[in-house]
This record gives structure tokens, C-alpha cells and sequence, in this order.
């Protein structure tokens, strides 16, 4: 599940996502943390804007990154899903090295995980509409799948 994140909104850089996942986002730093600092939230991976990959949970472990969620009939999508995080916004065209990263990240889950096709993977408002919105319309979909597509024809797939 593809999801984004930029902390405070719209602001790209240092350390602050890493602080929310690992339960440390200081309050008082933002006037904007004061409203998440308690959340309890969780994502596999994260891709920065340049492409860094951090990894967060174990993909075989549990993440709490969908929230109230349902997918192909299944609810509860973080007992099943891989959540990644871009950093970015729904608005705001992601970068050419997070394509690449995420096209990479997703092309090892498929090899690992043969249960993870192309037609289970979905943005966060795919799973929670009109609750979440992310990974936007700035998310180029069409070029992320044929991507994949084309990875999976060169392997043999």
C-alpha cells in the first residue's frame, strides 16, 4: 500500500518522520505535531525525496499504517498489507529517484511475496476513501505499473 507523508505538511527533510514512527515526535516542535505526537503509527518503508530508503518493520511483522481499512473484501489492511511511505504530498509530484526506489522496492516484494500482483497493489485511498487521500493525483500510477509490468516481462514472469 502506497501511502505519503511530509512533516511538518509539505516540508521535506531532517528527522521528523522518523521521530513519529518511533513514537518521539516531540509536541512543542511544530504547532502541527501537537495534533499527531500521541498517534501510534507505523510504515514498513519510507522513501525520501532523494530516493534513501529507511526501513521501519520487517515485512513478515505487523505495521500500523492503514488505519480503518478494507481491501478485496478484507478489513483491518495492516494485518496484511506492506505500507510505504513517500515523502511527499498529494499535490505535489514525487521525484524521479522515488519512482525508481519504490519500482525496486516493488519489484523484490513480488519476487519474495508471489501473492503481491499488480492488481493488489493500491494507493491508502484505495483501502480508506474518503478518509485518506494519499498518494494523491500527483502519483503517476500509469508510469509506476507499466514499470512493473515491463520488470516482470524481463525476469520471465
Amino acid at each position: 500500500m502506497i501511502h505519503n507523508i511530509a512533516l511538518p505538511p509539505q516540508t521535506y527533510g531532517g528527522d521528523w518522520i522518523e521521530r513519529l514512527f518511533l513514537g518521539q515526535l516531540p509536541a512543542d516542535a511544530h504547532p502541527y505535531f501537537a495534533t499527531i505526537a500521541d498517534l501510534q503509527v507505523s510504515a514498513h518503508l519510507l522513501i525520501r525525496r532523494t530516493g534513501e530508503l529507511v526501513q521501519f518493520v520487517p515485512f513478515d511483522q505487523r505495521a500500523w499504517h492503514a488505519g480503518r481499512s478494507t481491501f478485496q473484501g478484507r478489513d483491518n489492511c495492516n494485518d496484511f498489507a506492506i505500507g510505504i511511505e513517500l515523502e511527499g504530498s498529494d499535490l505535489q509530484p514525487y521525484t524521479q529517484k522515488q519512482y525508481a526506489q519504490l519500482i525496486a522496492v516493488t519489484c523484490g516484494l513480488m519476487q519474495t511475496y508471489p501473492e503481491i500482483t499488480s492488481a493488489r497493489i493500491c494507493g491508502h485511498q484505495q483501502v480508506a476513501p474518503g478518509r485518506k487521500t494519499d498518494p494523491g493525483p500527483a502519483f503517476d500510477w500509469s508510469m509506476y505499473l507499466q514499470a512493473l509490468e515491463a520488470n516482470k516481462k524481463e525476469l520471465g514472469g
